[in-house]
Protein backbone atom coordinates (compact mmCIF):
# COMPACT_ATOMS: atom_id res chain seq x y z
CA UNK A 1 0.00 0.00 0.00
CA UNK A 2 2.12 2.59 -1.16
CA UNK A 3 0.64 4.20 -4.01
CA UNK A 4 1.56 7.96 -4.14
CA UNK A 5 -2.11 8.48 -5.53
CA UNK A 6 -4.10 6.86 -2.92
CA UNK A 7 -1.98 8.30 -0.66
CA UNK A 8 -3.07 11.92 -1.95
CA UNK A 9 -6.65 10.81 -1.87
CA UNK A 10 -6.24 9.86 1.75
CA UNK A 11 -7.57 12.71 3.03
CA UNK A 12 -10.25 12.98 1.30
CA UNK A 13 -11.64 9.58 1.70
CA UNK A 14 -11.13 9.62 5.41
CA UNK A 15 -13.18 13.32 5.30
CA UNK A 16 -16.10 12.02 3.52
CA UNK A 17 -16.08 8.73 6.44
CA UNK A 18 -16.26 11.02 9.07
CA UNK A 19 -18.71 13.28 7.16
CA UNK A 20 -20.41 9.63 6.69
CA UNK A 21 -19.98 8.80 10.94
CA UNK A 22 -21.57 11.99 12.13
CA UNK A 23 -24.36 11.89 10.02
CA UNK A 24 -25.52 8.55 10.85
CA UNK A 25 -24.59 8.42 14.54
CA UNK A 26 -26.84 8.98 17.21
CA UNK A 27 -26.33 12.33 18.86
CA UNK A 28 -27.84 14.99 21.17
CA UNK A 29 -29.13 18.06 19.84
CA UNK A 30 -27.89 20.97 21.82
CA UNK A 31 -28.79 25.01 21.01
CA UNK A 32 -25.78 27.01 20.07
CA UNK A 33 -25.04 30.84 20.35
CA UNK A 34 -25.21 31.69 16.73
CA UNK A 35 -28.18 32.22 15.17
CA UNK A 36 -30.45 31.99 12.01
CA UNK A 37 -31.52 34.80 9.70
CA UNK A 38 -34.64 35.19 11.99
CA UNK A 39 -32.64 35.76 15.16
CA UNK A 40 -33.33 32.04 16.75
CA UNK A 41 -30.82 30.23 18.22
CA UNK A 42 -29.47 27.63 15.80
CA UNK A 43 -29.58 23.66 17.14
CA UNK A 44 -26.18 21.35 16.33
CA UNK A 45 -26.15 17.65 16.90
CA UNK A 46 -23.46 17.30 19.47
CA UNK A 47 -21.63 13.63 18.59
CA UNK A 48 -17.86 14.11 18.33
CA UNK A 49 -16.64 11.53 20.53
CA UNK A 50 -18.94 8.35 19.83
CA UNK A 51 -17.62 9.27 15.83
CA UNK A 52 -13.94 10.00 17.40
CA UNK A 53 -14.29 6.35 18.87
CA UNK A 54 -15.35 4.95 15.61
CA UNK A 55 -13.06 6.00 13.60
CA UNK A 56 -10.65 4.79 15.58
CA UNK A 57 -11.55 1.65 16.06
CA UNK A 58 -11.77 0.99 12.08
CA UNK A 59 -8.45 2.81 11.83
CA UNK A 60 -7.22 -0.30 15.02
CA UNK A 61 -9.09 -3.10 12.80
CA UNK A 62 -7.28 -1.91 9.49
CA UNK A 63 -3.92 -2.05 11.44
CA UNK A 64 -4.07 -5.11 13.16
CA UNK A 65 -6.08 -7.14 10.77
CA UNK A 66 -2.70 -6.32 8.18
CA UNK A 67 -4.67 -4.33 5.90
CA UNK A 68 -3.35 -1.13 6.42
CA UNK A 69 0.12 -1.01 7.67
CA UNK A 70 0.23 0.92 11.60
CA UNK A 71 2.70 3.72 10.15
CA UNK A 72 0.56 3.92 6.45
CA UNK A 73 0.14 7.72 6.76
CA UNK A 74 3.53 8.49 7.93
CA UNK A 75 5.03 6.74 4.47
CA UNK A 76 2.36 9.12 2.63
CA UNK A 77 2.65 12.14 4.73
CA UNK A 78 3.41 14.31 1.93
CA UNK A 79 1.22 13.12 -0.58
CA UNK A 80 -1.18 12.86 2.08
CA UNK A 81 -0.59 16.81 3.10
CA UNK A 82 -0.80 17.61 -0.74
CA UNK A 83 -3.88 15.77 -0.97
CA UNK A 84 -5.09 17.75 2.05
CA UNK A 85 -4.56 20.72 0.51
CA UNK A 86 -6.07 20.27 -2.52
CA UNK A 87 -9.13 19.36 -0.96
CA UNK A 88 -8.93 22.28 0.94
CA UNK A 89 -8.70 24.78 -1.69
CA UNK A 90 -11.37 22.42 -3.89
CA UNK A 91 -14.02 22.64 -0.74
CA UNK A 92 -13.06 26.54 -0.54
CA UNK A 93 -14.23 27.15 -4.05
CA UNK A 94 -17.14 25.35 -3.75
CA UNK A 95 -17.75 27.61 -0.70
CA UNK A 96 -17.63 30.57 -2.55
CA UNK A 97 -20.19 29.76 -5.17
CA UNK A 98 -22.34 28.57 -2.03
CA UNK A 99 -23.55 31.70 -0.85
CA UNK A 100 -24.35 35.40 -2.13
CA UNK A 101 -21.72 38.09 -2.07
CA UNK A 102 -20.97 39.53 1.10
CA UNK A 103 -19.72 43.14 -0.78
CA UNK A 104 -16.21 42.98 0.40
CA UNK A 105 -13.19 43.29 -1.81
CA UNK A 106 -12.99 39.11 -3.84
CA UNK A 107 -9.60 38.22 -2.35
CA UNK A 108 -11.66 39.00 1.35
CA UNK A 109 -14.23 37.20 0.71
CA UNK A 110 -12.09 34.06 -0.64
CA UNK A 111 -10.06 34.24 2.57
CA UNK A 112 -12.73 35.02 4.96
CA UNK A 113 -16.10 33.15 3.49
CA UNK A 114 -19.39 34.26 2.32
CA UNK A 115 -21.58 31.36 4.26
CA UNK A 116 -22.41 32.03 8.11
CA UNK A 117 -23.53 28.91 9.07
CA UNK A 118 -23.99 26.70 6.10
CA UNK A 119 -26.08 23.62 6.86
CA UNK A 120 -25.74 19.91 5.11
CA UNK A 121 -28.01 17.07 4.97
CA UNK A 122 -30.96 18.85 5.87
CA UNK A 123 -29.41 20.60 9.30
CA UNK A 124 -27.98 17.01 10.47
CA UNK A 125 -25.03 18.46 10.04
CA UNK A 126 -23.34 22.06 10.51
CA UNK A 127 -20.41 22.98 8.10
CA UNK A 128 -18.07 24.04 10.65
CA UNK A 129 -18.56 21.53 13.94
CA UNK A 130 -17.99 18.80 10.42
CA UNK A 131 -14.89 20.64 9.61
CA UNK A 132 -13.51 21.08 13.32
CA UNK A 133 -14.09 17.34 14.04
CA UNK A 134 -12.91 15.64 10.52
CA UNK A 135 -9.63 18.11 11.61
CA UNK A 136 -9.26 16.68 14.88
CA UNK A 137 -9.70 13.40 13.80
CA UNK A 138 -7.58 13.50 10.83
CA UNK A 139 -4.83 15.16 13.31
CA UNK A 140 -5.25 11.66 15.85
CA UNK A 141 -4.60 9.55 13.03
CA UNK A 142 -1.48 11.56 11.86
CA UNK A 143 -0.56 10.96 15.34
CA UNK A 144 -0.81 7.32 16.02
CA UNK A 145 0.86 6.53 12.42
CA UNK A 146 3.75 8.81 13.07
CA UNK A 147 4.63 7.38 16.63
CA UNK A 148 3.90 3.83 15.03
CA UNK A 149 6.70 4.86 12.75
CA UNK A 150 8.73 5.64 15.15
CA UNK A 151 8.04 2.39 17.55
CA UNK A 152 8.73 0.42 14.61
CA UNK A 153 11.81 1.55 13.87
CA UNK A 154 13.38 2.12 17.49
CA UNK A 155 11.49 -0.79 19.10
CA UNK A 156 14.06 -1.95 21.70
CA UNK A 157 14.67 2.06 23.13
CA UNK A 158 11.35 4.44 21.59
CA UNK A 159 11.61 7.80 22.75
CA UNK A 160 9.61 8.59 25.88
CA UNK A 161 9.28 12.05 24.53
CA UNK A 162 7.71 10.90 20.99
CA UNK A 163 4.87 8.45 23.02
CA UNK A 164 4.47 12.27 25.64
CA UNK A 165 4.09 14.30 22.86
CA UNK A 166 1.62 12.37 21.15
CA UNK A 167 -0.21 11.66 24.48
CA UNK A 168 -0.39 15.29 24.99
CA UNK A 169 -1.81 16.29 21.84
CA UNK A 170 -4.31 13.24 21.90
CA UNK A 171 -5.20 14.94 24.94
CA UNK A 172 -5.43 17.94 23.25
CA UNK A 173 -7.80 16.18 20.42
CA UNK A 174 -10.07 14.40 22.91
CA UNK A 175 -10.53 17.43 25.37
CA UNK A 176 -12.27 19.52 21.98
CA UNK A 177 -14.42 16.64 21.17
CA UNK A 178 -15.52 16.20 25.60
CA UNK A 179 -16.39 20.25 25.23
CA UNK A 180 -17.21 20.00 22.44
CA UNK A 181 -20.68 22.14 23.14
CA UNK A 182 -18.71 24.89 24.57
CA UNK A 183 -17.01 25.64 21.16
CA UNK A 184 -20.54 26.48 20.14
CA UNK A 185 -20.21 29.70 22.52
CA UNK A 186 -16.58 30.76 20.78
CA UNK A 187 -15.97 32.96 18.33
CA UNK A 188 -14.72 30.92 15.26
CA UNK A 189 -18.20 29.35 15.47
CA UNK A 190 -20.54 32.29 15.88
CA UNK A 191 -18.96 34.77 14.20
CA UNK A 192 -16.43 33.65 11.01
CA UNK A 193 -17.73 32.49 7.79
CA UNK A 194 -17.18 29.40 5.81
CA UNK A 195 -14.29 30.40 3.52
CA UNK A 196 -10.53 29.48 2.79
CA UNK A 197 -8.97 30.60 6.57
CA UNK A 198 -11.65 27.78 7.84
CA UNK A 199 -11.98 25.25 5.23
CA UNK A 200 -8.11 24.77 4.81
CA UNK A 201 -7.28 25.52 8.15
CA UNK A 202 -9.62 22.58 9.72
CA UNK A 203 -8.55 19.93 6.54
CA UNK A 204 -4.97 20.94 6.32
CA UNK A 205 -3.19 22.87 8.79
CA UNK A 206 -4.61 21.43 11.83
CA UNK A 207 -4.33 17.94 11.00
CA UNK A 208 -0.69 18.05 9.55
CA UNK A 209 0.88 20.99 10.87
CA UNK A 210 0.31 20.95 14.39
CA UNK A 211 2.19 17.78 14.54
CA UNK A 212 4.99 19.56 13.24
CA UNK A 213 7.35 18.34 16.13
CA UNK A 214 6.46 14.45 14.84
CA UNK A 215 7.46 15.21 11.46
CA UNK A 216 10.98 16.39 12.81
CA UNK A 217 11.41 13.33 15.17
CA UNK A 218 9.77 10.70 14.08
CA UNK A 219 12.67 8.86 12.03
CA UNK A 220 15.53 9.89 14.99
CA UNK A 221 17.06 7.68 18.04
CA UNK A 222 16.19 8.10 21.73
CA UNK A 223 18.08 11.63 22.27
CA UNK A 224 17.79 10.57 26.33
CA UNK A 225 16.41 14.00 27.68
CA UNK A 226 16.60 14.25 31.14
CA UNK A 227 13.60 13.46 33.59
CA UNK A 228 13.35 16.73 34.46
CA UNK A 229 12.31 18.41 31.06
CA UNK A 230 9.73 15.05 30.99
CA UNK A 231 8.06 16.48 34.19
CA UNK A 232 8.74 20.16 33.03
CA UNK A 233 6.96 19.27 29.78
CA UNK A 234 3.36 18.05 31.21
CA UNK A 235 3.22 20.77 34.04
CA UNK A 236 3.49 23.70 31.34
CA UNK A 237 1.23 21.93 29.58
CA UNK A 238 -1.39 21.17 32.05
CA UNK A 239 -0.96 24.85 33.33
CA UNK A 240 -1.84 26.00 29.81
CA UNK A 241 -4.82 23.78 29.49
CA UNK A 242 -5.89 24.84 33.42
CA UNK A 243 -6.40 28.65 31.94
CA UNK A 244 -7.82 27.68 28.07
CA UNK A 245 -9.93 25.44 29.40
CA UNK A 246 -11.31 26.97 32.92
CA UNK A 247 -11.67 30.26 30.91
CA UNK A 248 -14.27 28.84 27.86
CA UNK A 249 -15.99 26.59 30.00
CA UNK A 250 -16.08 30.27 32.36
CA UNK A 251 -17.32 32.44 29.25
CA UNK A 252 -19.73 29.45 28.34
CA UNK A 253 -21.61 29.08 31.40
CA UNK A 254 -21.68 33.39 31.60
CA UNK A 255 -23.36 33.06 28.17
CA UNK A 256 -25.90 30.94 29.71
CA UNK A 257 -26.39 32.06 32.37
CA UNK A 258 -25.02 34.84 33.47
CA UNK A 259 -26.81 35.01 37.08
CA UNK A 260 -25.33 31.26 38.28
CA UNK A 261 -22.24 31.14 40.32
CA UNK A 262 -19.86 29.32 38.03
CA UNK A 263 -18.78 25.66 39.18
CA UNK A 264 -22.11 26.23 41.54
CA UNK A 265 -19.96 27.97 43.90
CA UNK A 266 -18.22 31.07 42.25
CA UNK A 267 -20.23 34.10 41.80
CA UNK A 268 -19.32 35.97 38.22
CA UNK A 269 -18.04 39.01 38.54
CA UNK A 270 -19.20 41.39 35.50
CA UNK A 271 -19.38 44.94 34.38
CA UNK A 272 -23.23 46.27 32.66
CA UNK A 273 -24.67 48.87 31.00
CA UNK A 274 -28.13 47.52 31.89
CA UNK A 275 -27.86 45.61 28.66
CA UNK A 276 -25.17 44.41 28.25
CA UNK A 277 -22.81 42.44 30.74
CA UNK A 278 -19.04 41.73 30.19
CA UNK A 279 -17.22 39.15 32.39
CA UNK A 280 -13.85 40.39 34.55
CA UNK A 281 -13.67 38.23 37.22
CA UNK A 282 -11.97 34.76 37.83
CA UNK A 283 -10.21 33.60 34.63
CA UNK A 284 -11.17 36.72 32.57
CA UNK A 285 -10.10 39.00 35.60
CA UNK A 286 -5.98 37.62 34.76
CA UNK A 287 -6.53 39.08 31.30
CA UNK A 288 -8.81 39.82 28.24
CA UNK A 289 -7.12 36.95 26.43
CA UNK A 290 -6.19 34.78 29.61
CA UNK A 291 -7.25 31.96 27.21
CA UNK A 292 -5.03 32.80 24.43
CA UNK A 293 -1.96 32.78 27.03
CA UNK A 294 -3.22 29.38 27.91
CA UNK A 295 -2.91 28.02 24.25
CA UNK A 296 0.36 29.05 23.96
CA UNK A 297 1.48 27.62 27.03
CA UNK A 298 0.31 24.13 26.15
CA UNK A 299 1.76 24.83 22.99
CA UNK A 300 5.07 25.13 24.91
CA UNK A 301 5.00 22.41 27.35
CA UNK A 302 4.53 20.16 23.56
CA UNK A 303 7.37 21.56 21.59
CA UNK A 304 9.22 20.73 25.54
CA UNK A 305 8.01 17.03 24.88
CA UNK A 306 9.84 16.14 22.41
CA UNK A 307 13.60 16.29 24.63
CA UNK A 308 14.88 18.34 21.96
CA UNK A 309 15.19 21.67 22.91
CA UNK A 310 17.65 22.59 20.39
CA UNK A 311 15.44 21.08 17.83
CA UNK A 312 13.46 24.81 15.56
CA UNK A 313 11.17 22.54 14.08
CA UNK A 314 9.14 21.77 16.87
CA UNK A 315 8.69 25.37 17.98
CA UNK A 316 7.49 26.21 14.83
CA UNK A 317 3.88 25.14 16.68
CA UNK A 318 4.01 27.53 19.54
CA UNK A 319 6.06 30.38 17.21
CA UNK A 320 2.66 30.19 15.08
CA UNK A 321 0.04 30.01 18.13
CA UNK A 322 2.65 33.49 19.14
CA UNK A 323 1.68 35.03 15.38
CA UNK A 324 -1.92 33.68 15.29
CA UNK A 325 -2.99 35.13 18.46
CA UNK A 326 -0.84 38.36 19.14
CA UNK A 327 -2.85 40.15 15.63
CA UNK A 328 -6.05 38.19 16.15
CA UNK A 329 -6.03 39.78 20.18
CA UNK A 330 -5.37 43.38 18.49
CA UNK A 331 -8.74 42.66 16.07
CA UNK A 332 -10.70 41.44 18.65
CA UNK A 333 -9.78 44.20 20.93
CA UNK A 334 -10.78 46.81 17.98
CA UNK A 335 -13.79 44.65 17.14
CA UNK A 336 -15.38 44.76 20.74
CA UNK A 337 -14.23 48.84 21.19
CA UNK A 338 -16.64 49.49 18.15
CA UNK A 339 -19.42 47.31 19.65
CA UNK A 340 -19.66 48.25 23.37
CA UNK A 341 -18.16 51.22 23.48
CA UNK A 342 -17.61 53.16 27.14
CA UNK A 343 -18.24 49.67 28.52
CA UNK A 344 -15.08 48.18 26.67
CA UNK A 345 -13.00 51.38 28.33
CA UNK A 346 -14.60 50.38 31.44
CA UNK A 347 -13.60 46.44 31.07
CA UNK A 348 -10.36 47.66 29.79
CA UNK A 349 -9.40 49.56 33.11
CA UNK A 350 -10.82 46.85 34.97
CA UNK A 351 -8.46 44.22 32.82
CA UNK A 352 -5.59 46.27 31.88
CA UNK A 353 -3.30 43.39 30.32
CA UNK A 354 -4.22 42.04 26.96
CA UNK A 355 -2.45 38.32 27.23
CA UNK A 356 0.08 37.79 29.75
CA UNK A 357 -0.04 39.68 33.07
CA UNK A 358 2.31 42.30 33.94
CA UNK A 359 4.13 41.50 30.74
CA UNK A 360 1.23 42.60 27.68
Amino acid sequence: MTNPLLGFFAPWIISAGILGLHVVLPARTIEGYATDGRGERLRYRINGLPTFAVGLAIWVVAGSSGAMPWEWLWQHRWWGAAGACALGISLSVVAMRWAPSTGRPLIVQCFLGRAENPRLFRGRADAKMVLYLVGAILLQLNLLSFVAHHVLAYPDDPSPGVILHAALLTWFVVDYLVFERVHLYTYDLFAERVGFKLIWGCLAWYPWFYCVGLWAVAALPNPGAPAWLLVLAPLTFFAGWILARGANVQKYAFKRDPDRPFLGRFRQTSISDGRRHLLCGGFWGVSRHVNYLGEILMAIGLALALGRPSEPAPWLYPLYYVLLLGPRERDDDRRCAAKYGELWERYRERVPWRIVPRLY
